[in-house]
Formats: structure tokens, sequence, C-alpha cells
């Protein structure tokens, strides 16, 4: 049980907010952090911790794209689909991963390192196609950016092409600046 392993942390983020109800969100990253997914379990505790049906606890975890209900690979790739997105390749981008890794939205490779879905908006409008694999941005996407990003991050576990989120406005460099 979550209060079991991390009562410290969950009275912690209590007593943040005075409208109990609001550290919903909070409580659902923890019970995602420990099972990589929340489970039907943890909502039901989430829900008697803030005094809250599991159903409310459910609207809020199939509307937010950043929980999961089942388990996801050791890498999440979730790709944009907003319309920006859409405009300049998004569908391409799945179709690259999907003969890359052999998997479509709402899959996992065999193995456990991948699984894709297609998500809206992530917020990245200026800098289409994307995708967001578990906290890192990959933004203006190629074909040869995404295989690199594959491979780099199965053998290595990380890719320095990483690019975000971009933060505005970027930082100004002056020649001769360290």
């Amino acid at each position: 049980m979550l209060k079991d392993k991390y009562g410290k942390e969950i009275e912690d983020i209590l007593a943040r907010y005075p409208v109990k109800r609001s550290a919903l969100i909070p409580l659902l990253y923890v019970a995602q952090r420990d099972q990589g997914y929340v489970t039907e379990e943890a909502m039901t505790e989430i829900a008697g911790i803030l005094k809250l049906t599991p159903p409310q606890v459910y609207e809020t975890i199939t509307f937010y794209t950043m929980f999961n209900l089942k388990p996801v690979g050791t890498f999440h790739i979730q790709v944009c689909k907003s319309l920006m997105c859409a405009l300049v390749g998004s569908d391409t981008v799945i179709g690259w991963i999907k003969s890359k890794l052999g998997i479509g939205p709402g899959e996992t490779t065999a193995d456990g390192l991948f699984t894709l879905s297609a998500v809206e908006c992530l917020a990245a409008c200026g800098t289409a196609p994307m995708m967001q694999i578990n906290d890192d941005y990959y933004e203006r996407l190629t074909e040869e950016k995404v295989d690199r990003i594959l491979a780099d991050l199965k053998t290595a576990g990380v890719s320095q092409l990483k690019s975000g989120p971009y933060m505005w406005p970027l930082p100004v460099t002056v020649k001769g600046e360290t």
C-alpha cells in the first residue's frame, strides 16, 4: 500500500494543499513512480485518502496522458498528434517508429523496452513534429533523428538528441563568452 511505503511523502504532499482534493495529481505521480503505472489498488487508496470516489480518481487519470493505466516500457514514446504536429508529419513519425520497432500506438516491444502512444498536445507546436520519451522532448524530428534516438536509447539508455522542452526566451550566447 502507498501509505505504508510513502507515508511521510504523502503527508508532506497533503500539507501543501488546504483542499485535500488538490493533492490528487501529486499523489497519482507517487503511485505511478511506485509501479510504473497507476494500479486499481492505488486509485482506491488515493480515493480513500482524499475522500473521493474511485471513479473521480479514474476520470482524472484518463484525462491526462502523463498517467498510465497499464505497464509501459522502459522508454515511453509519446508522439504528439495535435493539429500542428499532424500538419507537419506526426503520422509519418509514428510510421517510422512502427517500422523500426514493430509496434503501433498502445503497444510495447516484446523486450519491454519501448511503448508507443499517440497523445494530444505536448506544447511544442513551433518545433513539430516532436515526441516525448519519458521526461525528455525530441523536436524537429526527421527519420534519421528518430533512428538515432531509438538506437541511442537501446544501446546507452540515453540520447544526446533530447532538446527540451524549450524554455522561451532561449538563452543568448555572445561569441567569445563562456
